[in-house]
């Protein structure tokens, strides 16, 4: 909810990101994340958010959960307190504190834009349980600015980005400069120009006494992930102005003691959560429902960071010391050698490669067939149906769809899936999913003896059901499916991954294959390294990824475009 120019329309885009953050939020309350009964009086629209959203918006509310309850503890002793909540929006901190009864010599301030504070405002007023937790208003002391006064609450319509209007406006409702003074910042702070938000910064620290700042926003912008994130903001017009000047936590720590601030520390939300929730919560936050987009989750929380900052606090305020010792390993790193990216020239349309989760494999020197996985079909996001090959041809790509024989044979559109080669003209799959309660088992893909390997439209496949249709040791995903040689024997060894019960598998096994008979460089684009597949081309030296791409949390999907080649000739030669 950040704040731009009164009038603009960016301002409107920006209120925009405070309504939808309220509905995430709202949705992880009911499905068990944390306990907000307030949240459905507030958010308006109700509607339910996937687990990914729903981890997001768990981690940020208890990081700011933990800062807040940790500071008025603190600071119990003391015949008052204040905290005061820049970009507000429709959060429901205020009433979350009361009914706890935390705020028993605390005001609470809230700010934001002068009609989201209105209409936040009439809420209250109309509500009854939200009226009753504030009290007995006092009208008739109403400022200009002032869109709702209780005797602990007060909420103010003002434009973060007018600095002399907030700091009278906050003078006039009663906020003390001698108190005990907690500024939080919910991914505000970034959405105003930096030489403004360090104005604010700066003006916190200098103008109070005894001070504390809690930041939560975005960091990282240079790789795949946080190109995508500030993509997606821009097209909101809601840009993240922070992140080119301040773009990690050393950077951000620097910029509070340059304002004035004594006490500054900050984690990125994996260091959080791994040091500062206890593990029985960690254990309660997993057994909420399914969920294995761990590559999404752990770039998402390595994209933001909660800082805390203090001056003239007497002990100084630390909330965010860890619990845990987290290992780190040093040691001298080895440099074997370069690797060359390279995108692939890809001669047709290869919009079949936009995917993630997926399976490639080599099924002839020069074929590679595409199964699975989840990413753009028919102008729509799902899990794909479509099967797709890649032919290299004259020093080039071709790509297509390839034709199934029997298309009343469902797919079942899995992911995290593995296929292994057996012959020229037969490959077995094993296992996937197609959510993380529903596993699959084993399937066989026939292809014609001679296929045209010069035109991917005339490859043709047959899918197979096994007798009997599932073994119980197929039912997995994000396994290995490896071809062994052992005392001259032809295996497949099957070893990990997991399922619908156990989050990791350790068991193996071989498969006799005889008797499973059928009846970086930088690129144009970001490229993101997880949940792609990988073919090597012995002839070339060459490894090739095809596709991948992930849920970027609420920033939408991104999904690599094109096939890219990996040069390993520097690497292998080495050896």
């Amino acid at each position: 909810m950040g704040r731009g120019r009164p009038g603009a329309p960016r301002d409107a885009a920006v209120q925009g990101t405070g309504g939808s953050s309220a509905i995430s939020k709202c949705s992880a309350a009911e499905r068990g994340y944390f306990e907000d009964r307030f949240l459905r009086l507030l958010a308006g629209r109700r509607r339910r958010r996937a687990p990914l959203v729903h981890r997001g918006y768990y981690i940020r509310a208890r990081a700011v959960d933990h800062c807040v309850q940790d500071f008025l503890l603190k600071t119990q002793s003391y015949p008052r307190t204040q905290i005061l909540s820049l970009g507000a929006g429709f959060d429901s901190l205020y009433f979350r504190l009361k009914d706890m009864g935390l705020l028993h010599h605390t005001v609470m301030y809230e700010v934001d834009f002068p009609n989201v504070a209105c209409q936040k405002a009439t809420l209250i007023k109309t509500t009854k349980e939200l009226s009753a937790l504030v009290g007995d208003t006092e009208g008739e002391r109403l400022g200009v600015t002032t869109a709702f006064s209780g005797e602990d609450y007060k909420l103010l319509g003002v434009d973060l980005s007018e600095l002399s209007k907030l700091s009278t406006a906050l003078k006039e409702a009663g906020l003390d400069n001698e108190v005990p003074t907690l500024f939080i910042a919910e991914v505000v702070l970034t959405y105003l120009e930096n030489s403004r938000s360090d104005a604010l910064i700066q003006w916190a620290a200098e103008h109070f006494s005894q001070a504390c700042f809690l930041l939560y926003e975005q960091m990282h912008p240079e790789d795949s992930f946080g190109r995508v994130m500030q993509q997606h903001f821009s097209q909101l017009n809601s840009a993240l102005h922070s992140l080119s000047q301040y773009p990690d936590c050393e950077a951000q720590q620097r910029r509070f003691f340059e304002k004035g601030w004594t006490e500054c520390s900050v984690m990125d939300m994996n260091e959080f959560f791994t040091c500062c929730t206890p593990e029985n919560e960690q254990q309660r936050v997993q057994s909420l429902e399914p969920f294995d987009e761990y590559e999404e989750w752990h770039l998402k929380c390595s994209h933001y960071f909660v800082l805390t900052a203090s001056k003239g606090m007497e002990p100084s305020w630390t909330p965010l010391l860890s619990s845990t010792t987290v290992p780190h390993h040093h040691g001298p790193v080895r440099i074997v050698g370069s690797i060359n990216a390279l995108v692939c020239e890809v001669r047709s349309e290869a919009s079949g490669l936009r995917r993630y989760g997926h399976h490639s494999a080599l099924i002839t020197p020069n074929v590679i067939l595409t199964t699975g996985g989840f990413g753009e079909e028919n102008g729509q996001h799902c899990r794909m149906r479509n099967f797709h090959v890649l032919i290299k041809h004259e020093g080039y790509w071709k790509a297509g769809c390839v034709k199934k024989e029997n298309h009343d044979k469902r797919w079942d559109e899995r992911l995290y899936h593995t296929v292994s080669c057996l012959s020229s003209s037969l490959a077995l799959v094993v296992g996937g999913r197609t959510s993380p309660n529903a596993a699959l088992g084993m399937l066989w893909l026939k292809f014609p003896k001679t296929c045209n390997d010069s035109d991917p439209n005339d490859i043709t496949v047959e899918l197979v059901s096994l007798q009997p249709a599932a073994e119980p040791f197929a039912l997995r995903w994000r396994h290995s499916t490896t071809e062994v040689i052992f005392k001259g024997e032809k295996y497949l060894f099957i070893y990990g991954g997991r399922s619908a019960v156990q989050p990791v598998l350790g068991d193996w096994y071989f498969l006799h294959t005889p008797e499973i008979s059928c009846a970086v460089e930088h690129l144009e684009w970001p490229l993101m390294l997880h949940n792609h597949s990988s073919v090597f081309l012995p002839n070339e030296k060459e490894l090739l990824l095809i596709g991948g791409g992930g849920n970027c949390f609420s920033f939408g999907t991104h999904l690599n475009p094109k096939p890219v080649s990996l040069s390993l000739r520097n690497i292998l030669t080495s050896h």
